[in-house]
């Protein structure tokens, strides 16, 4: 009896798929199970955000960069919830506590292109329960 005649339908495929992904592509099938296991009514996805509206947006965040000690004091994540990244800076912070890469977060704000990375600043956000 052959491999393919002992795995179920479907999960060969399934399967090989798990083993050709990258590690990005991983982390960004993770990411939006998790979206779907905690949907949030009103958090639309990185992905369909609209330059110049008003966003909500739920991602976890992968990394957190502070200015050094002489420039001005900014706080800047970038968040990424699968389908896309976008960066999120409080300007006049130098830390804010609880906001750790590897945490789960729902950002509010009005969303600006003045780059070619898609940000918001100084927005409301929601600190989530850590996983696991």
């Amino acid at each position: 009896m052959s491999r393919t005649e002992e795995a179920p339908s479907g999960s060969r495929e399934g399967w090989w798929a798990r083993l050709t992904r990258s590690r990005s592509e991983e982390e960004a099938a993770h990411l939006q199970q998790l979206a779907r296991q905690e949907a949030d009514p009103q958090a639309q996805p990185i992905c369909a955000c609209v330059p110049g509206e008003s966003v909500v947006v739920r991602g976890i965040v992968r990394s957190v960069v502070t200015p050094p000690a002489g420039a001005s004091p900014a706080v800047e994540i970038e968040l990424d919830d699968g389908s896309g990244s976008l960066r999120v800076i409080w300007l006049g912070r130098r830390r804010i506590p609880g906001v750790d890469a590897g945490r789960s977060m729902v950002v509010r704000g009005r969303l600006t292109c003045h780059t070619d990375h898609p940000t918001i600043y100084n927005p409301r956000y929601e600190l989530k329960p850590l996983a696991g």
